[in-house]
């Protein structure tokens, strides 16, 4: 079943002023079939091979794009970097809009490519797995991220409702280790863990082979664990070298290996004036709560609940979900984490036209006082910032403010 994505609404628009479209992101996350459903009436749609040399497309790019003209999708364009500058030479004769819809799963070799090809021709777009509001099929609206940047942002958070609930996946915890790659969704319990399996051997390891030569498997495996373990923490490069064996400048490599096909995400430190005292580690999230879970051998959602890592993948899943939001903003923010070393800390520090918004994240019912430190602390270290709304998202039944400057929203608000 197709559900509606945040990205149709971007697609739809910027295919009429751009001659090249293209939609990076991980493997699995639904790009080539968002492609296909705004445009499968009009497009055909080739994949390429990391081996095979679909249609020549290597060889002879320009008998290719012959032999396929426009309007075309074109899924894993990485595999035929050749394209790049032959695509250019034909828009550039002829930039009528909507023309070739690229997609690509590896990140910098081939941003490195668009961006010397088809500099000013191309819009790129990136894509992660399912938001909540998309697998509850609510993709179409917009969220409450663009509200905190609102006059009365308390008063339009406030008037909004819960996302409908799905039977597959009830509950925090099942929402949280389901994770949200479109094709298991719907499938059962019992099946996610060889499908998880098969797309860490089919599809992680196999672009990490591509883009650079991982000589020890089993290594890069237990590495690949180690960051599900560490997800919703500060990265500490030697800490991780350490853990395995290896030296930091490895895990350095291998990070920006797993970054490169969008399997970690890193949000930097706010520093504001007080360098000194402020940690400068970025913060680390595995993309995808899901794959964590499967990484960590959590077996279920039960098992979920009372494991030690569930504060720390509801932290993911709610951090991964507000940048999803952020796609469909008139401006998505600068996402910042903060901790100093006194003690105070901040899980997500939103920053949009001067305005600062702090986010806390708890995987509770019941939230108090207490849960505001942060936040606090954070505005009396910088009393010179403009301060937005303090924002505590967690897993309440409705929003509702817990002191004038602190609202409390639930996860799973539409």
């Amino acid at each position: 079943m197709y559900r509606n994505r945040y990205l149709e609404r971007k697609i739809s628009q910027y295919r009429a002023h751009f001659p090249v479209l293209l939609v990076i992101g991980a493997r699995q996350v639904g790009k080539t079939t968002l492609l296909e459903k705004l445009l499968s009436k009009e497009c055909r749609q080739i994949t390429f091979d990391p081996v095979l040399d679909v249609g020549q497309a290597r060889q002879d790019p320009y008998f290719f794009l012959d032999q396929h003209p426009p309007p075309i999708i074109l899924d894993e364009i990485q595999y035929a970097p050749e394209l790049l500058s032959a695509i250019k030479r034909r828009v550039d004769g002829d930039p009528k809009p909507g023309q070739y819809f690229l997609t690509g799963s590896q990140n910098p070799a081939l941003l490195k490519n668009v961006s010397e090809s088809l500099a000013g021709r191309v819009m790129i777009f990136e894509m992660q797995a399912l938001s909540l509001a998309e697998r509850c099929g609510a993709g179409a609206k917009g969220g409450w991220v663009e509200d905190l940047f609102q006059k009365d942002a308390a008063e339009k958070i406030r008037v909004r409702q819960l996302l409908p609930s799905r039977d597959v996946e009830a509950t925090l915890f099942s929402r949280v280790w389901r994770g949200g790659f479109p094709r298991l969704l719907d499938l059962p319990d019992a099946m996610l863990a060889d499908i998880f399996s098969s797309y860490v051997r089919t599809c992680i390891e196999r672009d990490i082979r591509l883009l650079a030569e991982v000589q020890d498997q089993q290594l890069f495996s237990r590495f690949l664990s180690l960051c599900a373990a560490l997800t919703a923490q500060e990265v500490n490069r030697h800490q991780l070298g350490r853990e395995l064996g290896m030296t930091s400048q490895t895990a350095q490599r291998w990070l920006s290996l797993l970054k490169a096909t969008f399997q970690w995400i890193e949000i930097p430190a706010f520093h504001g004036n007080v360098i000194k005292r402020i940690s400068s580690h970025p913060k680390g999230y595995v993309a995808d709560t899901g794959l964590a879970s499967y990484l960590q051998r959590i077996s279920s959602p039960e098992a979920l609940s009372g494991h030690p890592l569930q504060g720390a993948l509801f932290e993911t899943h709610v951090v991964l979900d507000i940048q999803k939001q952020a796609t469909l903003c008139k401006m998505a923010p600068q996402f910042y984490h903060w901790r100093a070393h006194s003690g105070g800390e901040v899980d997500l520090l939103l920053e949009r036209d001067g305005l600062y918004v702090p986010v806390e994240i708890k995987s509770a019912a019941r939230i108090s006082a207490g849960d505001t430190r942060g936040i606090r602390s954070f505005r009396q270290t910088y009393p010179g910032l403009n301060h937005g709304l303090g924002i505590i998202v967690a897993a309440v039944a409705e929003p509702f403010l817990l002191s004038e400057d602190i609202l409390v929203i639930p996860y799973d608000l539409a």
